[in-house]
C-alpha cells in the first residue's frame, strides 16, 4: 500500500550556517603557508594573488578555493557526522544462532575448506576461518586452509571503510531463517521446484503441470513460505517465483529491460544472450551424487564446464535467467535500463529534476544522463562492501546445495541431521516434490558446474546491488512512465512479440528488473529466498544513504530525490 511520501533530510550540521560558513582573520592568515606549501607539493596551480587587478575586477573574494575548499571541507564532515549519529551506540547484529546451536557446523557456510568424508568441514579449518574474521589480521587470512584449489572470495571486503553513505558495519539485516525452521523448508522447496522447472517457458507455468503441482505444494507451507501469493493466499502458476512489489505481479515474469535493445553510444546492444542448454537440447544439472558434491564443496574445480546454445536467444525460461546471472557484470542489467530508459524509450526525467523546466540549461554532470550511468556504477560498489560485510562477518548462512545434501543424508543414508518434517513429507509424497525427485536421491539439481560462489549466501551480492541500483534508477526517472510498446520472447527466445496485458509502467519494471536479478540467482539453486528479499532492502537503504549525502551537494535548487521504496511507501531524500 502506498503512503503519503516521508521526507529524509539531508545531513545537517552540528555548527550553526554562520559559523560553518565563517573563518576568521586570524585562522585564514595563519593557515596560508599551510596552504601554500600543500599546493606547491602536489603541483597545484599557485593561489590567486588577493591584490591582483584580474580578481578585483572580477569581484571575487580574497583566496576562492581555500574557501571552496573550507565549504567542502564542512559538507564532509557534516555528512559523516550525520551517518555517525544515526548509528546506535546499542546497535546489535543478531545472526540466526545456528553456528553456536550446532557445533558440527552443519548449518553454517564451509565451502572451500577441507571436509571429512561423510561432508562435514574439518571443524579446525573453520575455527582458523572465523578467527581471521575476528581478528581481522591480514596475515590470518593466508592461513585458512583451502581444501582444494579454489579461493574464497573477498572475506576482507566487508573490513574496508567508505568514504561515502553508511559504514558496513552500522547496517543490520534480520536473522535468516534457521536450519530446523519451517520457513528454510519452504524455501529449499522452492529452489526444487525452480531447479525442476528450469527448462519450462515462464508463459507455460498456467498450464504446465510441474508447475501446478509447484504452486498447490508451496501453498500447503502457509504463513511460512514468503514468496507471491493471491489476495486468498495461495501461490498460483502465474504468481511462481516473483518477487513482492506490486510490479513483480504485473505482467511478463521478465522485465521489459531485458528485451528493448538500445545503444551504449554508438554501438547496438542486442538483449539476446548466450545461454546454455536445456536438458532436452543435451545440456545439464551438476552436483546431483555425493561424490560431484562433496568435491566441489572442498573447493575443487569441476572437470566439465557450461554446455552453451549455438543459438542466441532473449531470455525466456529459468535456466537462462540463470546463465544471464552467472556471468554478468554486477551493476549490468541496471545500466542497460537505464541505456533503454534514456535512449530507446525516451523516458522522462523525474518530476523533480530541477532542468525540466529551465529556460537556458540541460543537466549533464548534475541530473543528467553521465550523471544517473555514473552513479549507478559508485552505489554497486557500496553495496558490495556493505552486503560481504554481512556475509562474512555477521550471518556465514549455508548455501541450499549444503542443505539439500542434509536432506538426502537424513532421509537416505541414516544421518540424523534436525530438518524440518514439512520439507521431509513433500519430498516423501508422490503428489508433492516426491513426484518429480528421483527416487532415492534428495540433492539440489544445480546450474551452474562448480555450484555456488565460494562465499556465504546471506546477504545476497546480486541482490544488494539490485536494491542499490533499482533504487537510483527510481530517484532519477519518472517512475509513473507508462511503457507503450511492451515486449515479450516467444517460446523459442528468437522472436519478440508485442505484450498486450496490463499496463507496464517504468517505476514497476524496475522493480521487476531487481526481482528478476535476486531470483534468479535461486533459480541456479545458489541462494534461498530470503536472501534476495532481505538484500534487496539493505541494497535500498545503501542507495538512499548515498543520495542523501549527495543531495546537500548541489547548486541547484532542488527539492529531493522522490522514491517508492520495494514496500510501496514513498520517501522524498
Amino acid at each position: 500500500m502506498k503512503t503519503s511520501p516521508v521526507e529524509i533530510n539531508e545531513p545537517e550540521s552540528p555548527k550553526t550556517q554562520t559559523e560553518t560558513n565563517a573563518v576568521s582573520r586570524r585562522e585564514f592568515l595563519g593557515n596560508i603557508g599551510k596552504v601554500t606549501f600543500t599546493a606547491a607539493a602536489i603541483g597545484a596551480v599557485p593561489l590567486i594573488d588577493p591584490k591582483s587587478n584580474v580578481q578585483a575586477q572580477r569581484g571575487e573574494p580574497p583566496f576562492p578555493a581555500l574557501n571552496r575548499a573550507k565549504k567542502s571541507y564542512n559538507l564532509r564532515k557534516d555528512a559523516a557526522t550525520f551517518n555517525y549519529q544515526a548509528t546506535p551506540a546499542s546497535l546489535r547484529r543478531p545472526n540466526n544462532g545456528d553456528e553456536d546451536t550446532f557445533k558440527n557446523k552443519i548449518a553454517s557456510y564451509t565451502k572451500g575448506l577441507p571436509h571429512q568424508a561423510n561432508g562435514e568441514v574439518d571443524l579446525s579449518a573453520y575455527e582458523m576461518l572465523v578467527n581471521a574474521l575476528r581478528t581481522e589480521n591480514p596475515a590470518d587470512f593466508e592461513l585458512i586452509p583451502l581444501g582444494g584449489d579454489r579461493k574464497f572470495v573477498n572475506p576482507q571486503g566487508g573490513l574496508a571503510l567508505d568514504l561515502e553513505g553508511r559504514d558496513c558495519f552500522s547496517m543490520t539485516m534480520p536473522p535468516a531463517p534457521n536450519f530446523s525452521s519451517r520457513e528454510i523448508a519452504a524455501e529449499i522447496a522452492e529452489n526444487y521446484w525452480m531447479a525442476l522447472l528450469r527448462d519450462v517457458p515462464f508463459e507455460d507455468y498456467p498450464t504446465n503441470p510441474i508447475a501446478q503441482d509447484a504452486a498447490a505444494d508451496l501453498t500447503l507451507f502457509g504463513s511460512d513460505f514468503k514468496g507471491a501469493k493471491n489476495m486468498g493466499g495461495q501461490v498460483t502458476p502465474e504468481l511462481l517465483f516473483r518477487g513482492l512489489t506490486a510490479g513483480d505481479k504485473v505482467g511478463p515474469y521478465l522485465s521489459q529491460f531485458f528485451y528493448h535493445s538500445c545503444f551504449f553510444g554508438t554501438n547496438e546492444v542486442s538483449q539476446k544472450i548466450k545461454t546454455v542448454k536445456s536438458i532436452a537440447d543435451g545440456g545439464q544439472d551438476y552436483m546431483t551424487d555425493f561424490n560431484s558434491w562433496l568435491d566441489i564443496q572442498r573447493g575443487i574445480s569441476p572437470q566439465n564446464g557450461d554446455i552453451f546454445d549455438a543459438t542466441p536467444r532473449y531470455m525466456r525460461m529459468g535456466r537462462d535467467i540463470g546463465q544471464y546471472v552467472h556471468i554478468d557484470v554486477l551493476f549490468q542489467s541496471y545500466f542497460q535500463a537505464f541505456l533503454v530508459l534514456a535512449g530507446t524509450l525516451g523516458a522522462a526525467f523525474d518530476k523533480g529534476n530541477p532542468y525540466n523546466n529551465s529556460l537556458t540549461q540541460d543537466g549533464f554532470a548534475t541530473f543528467g544522463g553521465p550523471h544517473v550511468a555514473t552513479i549507478l556504477c559508485e552505489v554497486a560498489t557500496r553495496a558490495l562492501k556493505g552486503v560481504w560485510n554481512q556475509k562474512w562477518i555477521v550471518h556465514r548462512r549455508l548455501r541450499p546445495e549444503v542443505f539439500a545434501e542434509r536432506i538426502d543424508r537424513t532421509l537416505y543414508h541414516g544421518m540424523d541431521y534436525p530438518i524440518h518434517t514439512e520439507i521431509l513429507n513433500s519430498i516423501n509424497t508422490a503428489s508433492r516434490l516426491g513426484g518429480h525427485l528421483p527416487a532415492g536421491n534428495a540433492f539440489l539439481p544445480m546450474a551452474f558446474p562448480e555450484g555456488s560462489p565460494t562465499h556465504p549466501s546471506y546477504g545476497a551480492g546480486h541482490a544488494t546491488v539490485a536494491g542499490a541500483c533499482a533504487t537510483i534508477l527510481k530517484a532519477f526517472f519518472d517512475e509513473s512512465t507508462i511503457i507503450q510498446t511492451p515486449l515479450m520472447p516467444d517460446s523459442t527466445g528468437q522472436v519478440l512479440v508485442p505484450y498486450t496485458g496490463d499496463t507496464l509502467t517504468v517505476g514497476g519494471e524496475i522493480n521487476k528488473l531487481a526481482s528478476n536479478i535476486s531470483l534468479g540467482r535461486n533459480t541456479a539453486g545458489v541462494h534461498w529466498r530470503s536472501d534476495g528479499t532481505e538484500s534487496m532492502i539493505l541494497g535500498e537503504s545503501i542507495a538512499i544513504s548515498i543520495l542523501r549525502d549527495h543531495k546537500a551537494s548541489f547548486n541547484e535548487q532542488f527539492s529531493g530525490f522522490t522514491i517508492t521504496k520495494f514496500d510501496g511507501s514513498t520517501i522524498i531524500i
